[in-house]
């Protein structure tokens, strides 16, 4: 009798290489291909003319030098504004306040760590990797262009031939939200991407290993893992994959590997693959 063999656990880059390079820039997920992550994660929100930008808050004034929610601008707004040089400040004690948008000590920022990126540039990219990189793509809700962010999701998805893969796997993209209505519009629409439910917390009608009809993949925070193992394990005798985020500290990825995870989610690909002995 032959035992298929299990795969090994799906490391996914959470906002590409977030530890190494600013979240959502092309060189953190640049950093996250020649890591080795098996797939990407983002954020897509759509901004006032209707492109899908990698963007994690609804407004951008933590991650860039602007303000302002990205519903509200345009893409040339946001391609005006500087969304890496945070991270440098933040963690280069020899940062120079007065050098601003010319970065530190007045060399010219590094577009690929400091521009806003497409989701339409960050498709290229994978289409351009040289190996199979899967796409973990949350949509951020609420917003005030409601279903046009999945309207615009999959128009993109399918010029790069991505909006109808087979029903057997691998999924070359997943489409993750916490709202549950956002998922249920790409069933509607794509039926055979796989959608993935993410829980902050258990609800009570979901305790017995539910998902909301037609998700077919569970997505729980590290802290549900945590203090509900059983839960993990409730989902999976429902026959539910579990992607776990964000999971970034040795104890956490043991714990995941343990429970049998099939997939963590993590600013540090690099470190859980070497962790996991890949």
């Amino acid at each position: 009798m032959t035992h298929a063999t299990p795969r090994p656990i799906q490391i996914v880059a959470h906002r590409g290489a977030s530890e190494d390079a600013p979240e959502h820039t092309l060189a953190a997920y640049r950093k996250a291909v020649e890591d080795g992550a098996d797939a990407l994660e983002c954020d897509v929100r759509l901004t006032a003319d209707g492109h899908l930008v990698l963007v994690h808050d609804r407004r951008v004034n933590r991650t860039s030098n602007g303000r302002g929610a990205v519903s509200a601008l345009e893409l040339a707004d946001l391609a005006a504004l500087d969304f890496g040089s945070w991270k440098d400040r933040d963690e280069s004690p020899d940062w120079d306040a007065g050098a601003g948008a010319a970065g530190e000590y007045g060399k010219e920022p590094d577009p690929e760590r400091t521009a806003v990126l497409t989701l339409e540039r960050l498709l290229e990219l994978v289409a351009d990797a040289g190996r199979p990189v899967e796409l973990a793509i949350e949509t951020k809700h609420p917003t005030r262009w409601a279903g046009q962010v999945e309207e615009r999701l999959l128009f993109l998805l399918k010029r790069f031939g991505l909006d109808s893969p087979s029903t057997e796997g691998p999924h070359p993209v997943r489409i993750m939200s916490f709202s549950a209505r956002s998922l249920h519009r790409v069933r509607a629409a794509a039926p055979t991407i796989p959608t993935v439910y993410l829980m902050q917390f258990v609800s009570p009608r979901m305790r017995d290993g539910r998902l909301p009809a037609g998700v077919r993949i569970a997505g729980p925070g590290m802290r549900i893992v945590r203090s509900h193992p059983g839960f993990i394990r409730k989902l999976q005798a429902a026959g539910y994959p579990v992607h776990v985020w964000t999971v970034n500290e040795p104890e956490d990825v043991q714990l995941c590997a343990d429970l049998g995870v099939e997939a963590i989610i993590t600013n540090r690909p690099r470190q859980v693959l070497s962790q996991l002995g890949r």
